[in-house]
């Protein structure tokens, strides 16, 4: 039986961010693209996406995705399969970019979505490269689809959520660690030391991908990922 395949989106994004990777992996495996935009709280995320979700499955979350993935694994590790976290952060809030984030939220709430997001997706979040304003461009179409009221949401998740280093250490099943080399938000040595957090984690860093490896070089994401799915398991 093959595995189900969740994908988890980040930040103001949905299904379009993994557009590549379904057109890729929907012939050989059931795949599902979940939404993170119901609750305050990483917690109240992942406890709405429970009940949703097969009863087991693989799970691959990108940026604040891979965060909810981290907190779905530490409630059901039984239910997840194998485990791709790709430009995430498993750190808590630091105060400062918890603080940094309120005047984000009162200027979307006042009408400016636009451009909070055009100042957050700074440039060089990305890879340089032909393919930056287009995908530049999909993220905008995002964020104009789910409003303002999830980008408030998810806001106050992120900052109040908590420190899953002991979750990593605890993973056993199949694990990647993929970024993009130019990821300035989560950066190449933050997923050196969550795959050293890991047991048998393989890290991935696709050298021409920023933030969002998964459209800025779908091919070497989708390969990065095959293999995933294809890792055996590694006896207890």
């Amino acid at each position: 039986m093959v595995e189900p395949l969740v994908f988890l989106p980040g930040m103001m994004c949905d299904a379009r961010l993994f557009e590549p990777q379904i057109r890729a992996f929907s012939a050989t495996h059931p795949v599902m693209v979940a939404p993170i935009t119901h609750g305050q709280r990483i917690e109240e995320i992942a406890s709405n996406l429970m009940t949703a979700l097969p009863p087991k499955f693989a799970l691959a979350g990108l940026s604040m995705g891979g965060i909810v993935a981290m907190e779905l694994l530490r409630r059901a590790p039984d239910r997840v399969t194998r485990i791709a976290l790709m430009d995430t952060n498993p750190l808590a809030e630091t105060p400062q970019v918890a603080a940094n984030r309120e005047p984000q939220i009162i200027k979307v709430k006042s009408g400016k979505l636009t451009e909070v997001m055009r100042d957050e997706l700074k440039p060089n979040y990305l890879a340089p490269g032909p393919r930056r304003p287009q995908v530049l461009q999909t993220v905008m179409e995002m964020a104009q689809t789910l409003g303002p009221g999830v980008f408030v949401n998810q806001s106050r998740a992120l900052q109040r959520r908590r420190d899953q280093q002991a979750t990593l250490r605890k993973i056993h099943q199949p694990a990647l660690v993929m970024c993009g080399a130019h990821d300035a938000l989560c950066p190449v040595k933050r997923h050196t030391f969550m795959a050293e957090l890991i047991p048998h984690a393989k890290l991935v860093v696709l050298e021409n991908a920023g933030h969002l490896p998964t459209l800025e070089t779908p091919d070497e994401a989708n390969d990065a990922l095959w293999g995933w799915l294809h890792q055996p398991y590694v006896l207890r």
